[in-house]
């Protein structure tokens, strides 16, 4: 049993101001496994003031220091690589082996990119006698969410320390052991009191303090687009930045002349892993409609063979995250089915075989219609949906016929026509032919799928304050 009952603020643990304590449920099995306090309004207030002590001095050390301490964050996180992967199979129900090989490794990327491109980040340009500054934008709030926890932590802090600032972050209380390491690791690599701090507790109560402070300068969130619209009513009276990595219904456009069978069943699997749990899956499937019947038979195959069961095992993927988003995909199945949608595989219900747990079936649906549910809203689940199209322009259309702009995907094989696709595609990030791993280039939506972008230069940017110094090059006045 875990508890972490504790806040970090000012280089300490401390005790919340009105003790409150919150369970933590594994997934897999229904039952408490953990304990964190509930923040509250005032304990915002004690880490939002430390943060901007500390942002004085932080905001003046060199690139150098900071790269120091990223290279300190990043020892420390290695050393502690077994125990967050634990900490994340056990708080939200990644496979033991997905935690190991793709969870955790994405905060090391992150660190490790984050120093590279500090490494070279031109803080200061020259245009004729003015002089361009980026400074550190002050303290930050950071809210992040409980489907990638440990990289969306990695993702926001590493480049905000990057740029100079201090900050507070509210983990999900969804999954925050993880996240609790990551205090104990920002401690052990020395970083400045003050400088991180983090409080645990509602997103309702914490999330809305951090976002509506008025001593909090910018807030980085991720998770749903309702959410966000939240933070960012909340953030409006003290007009701060707002940055939002939100929902998503990627399509995944497959054209006439690509492997087929290959495209389809890395789509499949993609929506899969994570147990459907990720905002940029391509959940819409788009197939040129005489090869529909082709698409279903390999979408079945794939699903079948991802097996479900205890994240401590060989099981492909384990639970979904919590009780309300079982409920809510298990509607939307339903829904899906009624609505006419042709069920491949999967369907309402545990898998066979399991009666505890939130599991989901692997869920294929085809001949789906784009004002189907299943094809609108955004499921969060293992759960594809297979469109059909009858030209590269239907596609298209299809494509962005989403409140979402997340991501994109194509597949094929003449280069040309996959351009032009790309280029019409109103999302975020395009993927071609299952290119993806680029920790340099910028991740983050159009339309509701969010404001911002996170990852590379672009990310460090959202850190950061631009100032103009005119008469900055003029020779000094003759006295």
């Amino acid at each position: 049993m875990r508890e972490y009952l504790k806040f970090y603020v000012n280089g300490d643990w401390i005790a919340p101001e009105a003790p409150k304590q919150m369970e933590v449920i594994n997934p897999a099995t229904e039952e408490v496994c953990g304990y964190i306090s509930a923040g509250s309004a005032a304990d915002v207030d004690k880490a939002a003031a430390a943060a901007k002590r500390a942002f004085v001095t932080y905001s003046q050390t060199t690139r150098e220091e900071r790269i120091e301490l990223l290279q300190r964050i990043l020892a420390e996180y290695q050393k502690r690589f077994d125990d967050i992967a634990k900490a994340v199979t056990e708080e939200m129900g990644a496979p033991a082996s997905f935690a190991q090989g793709a969870q955790v490794p994405s905060g090391t990327v992150h660190i490790k990119a984050g120093i590279e491109i500090l490494k070279t980040f031109k803080f200061e340009e020259d245009r004729g006698t003015t002089r361009i500054a980026k400074e550190p934008i002050g303290v930050c709030g950071m809210i992040t969410p409980w489907n990638w926890p440990i990289s969306q932590i990695a993702l926001k802090v590493v480049p905000a320390l990057a740029a100079g600032c201090t900050m507070v972050l509210k983990p999900s209380e969804e999954a925050p052991f993880s996240a609790c390491i990551w205090a104990e690791i920002m401690d052990a690599a020395g970083v400045p009191a003050g400088v991180f701090n983090m409080i645990n507790g509602a997103g309702p109560v914490v999330g809305a303090a951090i976002a509506r402070h008025p001593g909090i300068d910018m807030v980085s969130f991720t998770g749903s687009t309702r959410a966000g619209i939240e933070v960012a009513r909340n953030a409006a009276a003290t007009v701060k930045r707002v940055t939002q990595e939100l929902g998503g219904k990627s399509p995944n456009i497959i054209l006439e002349d690509a492997d087929f069978e290959a495209a389809v069943s890395a789509g499949v699997r993609s929506v899969m892993s994570n147990s459907g749990q990720s905002c940029n899956a391509p959940t819409r499937m788009l197939v040129p409609a005489r090869k529909m019947d082709e698409a279903i038979v390999i979408a079945k195959e794939v699903a079948e063979a991802t097996t479900v069961g205890d994240p401590n095992g060989n099981a492909t993927i384990g639970p979904v995250v919590n009780k309300i988003q079982w409920e809510n995909i298990q509607r939307l199945i339903e829904v899906g089915i009624n609505e006419g949608a042709t069920l491949v595989t999967g369907g309402i219900g545990r898998p066979d075989g399991l009666n505890k747990g939130f599991y989901v079936k692997p869920t294929v649906f085809a001949n789906v219609k784009n004002d189907m549910a299943v094809a609108r809203e955004e499921i969060f689940g293992p759960v594809v949906s297979i469109l059909s199209y009858e030209s590269i322009d239907e596609a298209v259309k299809i494509g962005n016929d989403t409140e979402y702009g997340l991501a994109a995907y194509i597949s094929g094989s003449d280069m040309k026509s996959i351009r032009a696709v790309a280029s019409q595609l109103r999302a975020g990030q395009v993927s071609i032919n299952g290119s993806g791993g680029d920790a340099t280039a910028p991740f983050g939506g159009y339309k509701l799928s969010g404001n911002g972008r996170e990852t590379g230069d672009y990310g460090l940017h959202e850190y950061l304050e631009i100032k103009s110094i005119l008469g900055y090059g003029l020779k000094q006045a003759a006295e």
